[in-house]
């Protein structure tokens, strides 16, 4: 998968904080900054739709210098002298200034967890299903891993409306981004597979994804 990266002089640490564990669950505490046409943010506003937080943690879109500045400004807040990479989607805790996380699985499920408290919408996929979302969302894997998380995917699918269950989790989300705005060997995904990213996308939270 791409990395929307703002070039710096040396390679980009992860920052790997979570929520609770010195960061208290206040949505308005903490702020997003994202960029257009960058897979890995728009799971992050998927899922911010999906949990109901759109309204609640606050999103910058890279664009003017300003907001390179504002990102610059909360790495350098995240480690003395910072002079790694600044890369997005990175969030932001608003009363330190600095970046808390740039992992986008963590943010995800701090999302979920720590600031909606719905664990219920982020429960662990099974071992071979998480690897399938894994391959699907991994633009450098073999065709023939894609083909064969695509058909593990239709499998589960033709009984099962979503991906874990009967309502949308921050898998689907995964799964959404990953068939719908990543990789073109999705065009061969079976009837099932099909049908389901039809439901997605009447969903509000994924159709203002498309």
């Amino acid at each position: 998968m791409l990395q929307i990266t703002l070039p710096r002089t040396a390679p980009a640490p992860a920052l790997r904080g979570r929520i609770g564990s010195g960061f208290s669950p206040d949505p308005r505490r903490y702020h997003l900054h994202l960029a257009a046409d960058c897979p890995r943010s728009l799971r992050v506003t998927t899922t911010l739709r999906l949990l109901g937080l759109a309204d609640r943690v606050g999103t910058t879109v890279l664009g003017d210098p300003n907001s390179h500045a504002a990102l610059r400004a909360a790495y350098e807040a995240a480690g003395h002298h910072y002079d790694g990479t600044l890369t997005v989607p990175a969030l932001c805790d608003t009363w330190s200034g600095r970046v808390v996380s740039n992992h986008t699985p963590d943010i995800l499920d701090d999302l979920a967890v720590g600031l909606a408290g719905r664990p219920d919408l982020a429960p662990p996929a099974p071992a071979a299903l998480a690897e399938a979302v894994r391959t699907l969302l991994d633009d450098t894997a073999p065709l023939a891993g894609w083909s064969a998380a695509l058909a593990l995917l239709e499998r589960r699918l033709a009984g099962s409306p979503y991906a874990l269950g009967d309502r949308p989790t921050v898998t689907d989300v995964d799964l959404w981004v990953a068939l719908r705005h990543h990789h073109p060997a999705s065009a061969g995904a079976g009837q099932s597979v099909r049908s389901y990213l039809g439901r997605l996308r009447a969903h509000p939270a994924f159709r203002s994804g498309e």
